[in-house]
């Protein structure tokens, strides 16, 4: 692999565009630990060497930032409405963790002034260039903002548990994207699972579903136990990874993170002709502001 010096060089004289990879975390329904799995699911890529950035999009409910014990001065709010700059929304977390709080008030395309969307366009244009993910954590849920935001990203991470209305409510979200974009690759989590029998179970029925209605194939990537030390480590405000690296919990996290990692492919450099997911954000904005 070539060492960053090199990159950077080539970058500059315009021989090679790195992109880095977009992650939406989703979940059909709230309550299924979809943003504390995204906090601990970016710590464990970084401990893998990787330079991630979370961007908080459960906007006016975000607490990324809660769950790191973090505070957010600036949200991505304040920048797209032109009070700060990129460099100022920008926090860190550890040596290849940052995030971006999520803010308030940009519920709604419509809403969005040419300003703001040239902004955001610009915003992502930079980060991508300094990261090797950027994971966008989602509302829970599905709001035609955020299930149009989606289709811009690389991948789909679906959080579900093994309760009925939560599976139904995944299998519904997947459904609804799929129909948009038949290309979108879907990775599934179970999360606070009673034992691994149930949460493989349940990972097989959703990918089972999604195979014999859709003709979709997706990808599973792991069950994370109900692990006693999530909770202590939710309210002490430090990602559980990180206070409990030894538990249940951190030890599945740890697996699923490489599993996405070497079986997907993007631990090595991309080169690219055309940037997908900006392209794709800006005609997402294009035709909701027309």
């Amino acid at each position: 692999m070539m060492d960053q010096a090199a990159l950077l060089r080539q970058k500059m004289q315009g021989q090679v565009q790195i992109t880095c990879k977009t992650i939406a975390v989703v979940s059909g329904k709230g309550g299924v630990g979809k943003s504390n799995f995204t906090t601990n699911f970016s710590l464990a890529l970084a401990e893998l060497k990787q330079r991630v950035l979370i961007v908080d999009m459960d906007l006016g409910m975000g607490n990324i930032h809660i769950l790191l014990g973090k505070t957010a001065r600036n949200s991505l709010t304040n920048y797209l409405q032109g009070e700060c700059s990129i460099q100022e929304i920008i926090h860190h977390d550890d040596e290849n963790l940052d995030f971006i709080a999520g803010g308030s008030g940009m519920s709604s395309l419509l809403r969005w002034s040419d300003f703001m969307f040239e902004r955001l366009i610009f915003a992502f244009n930079e980060l991508q260039k300094n990261y090797d993910f950027i994971l966008f954590d989602m509302g829970a849920g599905a709001t035609e903002w955020s299930l149009q935001f989606i289709m811009s990203v690389d991948d789909v991470v679906v959080v579900s548990t093994t309760e009925p209305t939560s599976v139904t409510d995944a299998y519904s979200m997947m459904k609804y994207i799929h129909n948009k974009d038949q290309d979108k690759n879907f990775h599934l989590i179970c999360n606070r699972a009673f034992s691994a029998e149930e949460g493989l179970n349940t990972l097989a029925r959703l990918k089972t579903t999604m195979s014999r209605f859709l003709v979709k194939e997706v990808s599973e990537l792991g069950v994370i136990l109900e692990d006693i030390h999530v909770r202590k480590a939710i309210n002490q405000q430090v990602p559980y990874k990180r206070l409990y690296p030894n538990c249940v919990a951190s030890r599945a996290i740890s697996e699923i993170a490489e599993r996405y990692l070497y079986n997907d492919g993007t631990q090595t450099v991309q080169v690219v002709e055309t940037n997908q997911f900006l392209s794709k954000l800006k005609g997402l904005f294009s035709k909701g502001r027309s």
